[in-house]
């Protein structure tokens, strides 16, 4: 089953949200639909509120990586390091001066993508 990754932030705003409206948006959200379901069944008390008062609190307090081995599966996001941003960057620029001395005469056609893929390839 795919999962899409939960926002702190959302969690947080639908707990916040519940204190004032429907108790448990932020449970369904985070995939604790039993935990959901309790916090509609209740909602006639102030049991939920208070609840997703303090657990909006909570989500705030945590920080990225607590959050999402909490409700991520462990998996924090995905962000490329300045090393490969660089390194992209790197292999962009020789890239345009192969293309150069290609369009100047000083390799051939196949030396070019010869060397193109070699350079590609390290991308991945």
């Amino acid at each position: 089953m795919l999962t899409k990754r939960k926002s702190r932030s959302v969690a947080a705003i639908l707990a916040f949200a519940g204190t004032v409206s429907i108790s448990g948006l932020h449970k369904f959200y985070l995939g604790q639909p039993v935990w959901g379901l309790l916090y509609v069944l209740l909602s006639w008390t102030p049991i939920p509120k208070v609840a997703s008062a303090i657990e909006g609190v909570w989500y705030l307090a945590q920080d990225e990586e607590a959050f999402d081995r909490n409700f991520n599966l462990g998996k924090p996001a995905v962000k490329q390091s300045p090393y490969v941003v660089n390194q992209v960057g790197a292999i962009a620029d020789a890239l345009r001066e192969l293309d150069t001395l290609r369009q100047d005469g000083l390799i051939s056609e196949y030396e070019f993508e010869q060397k193109r893929r070699q350079l590609l390839d390290q991308i991945s």
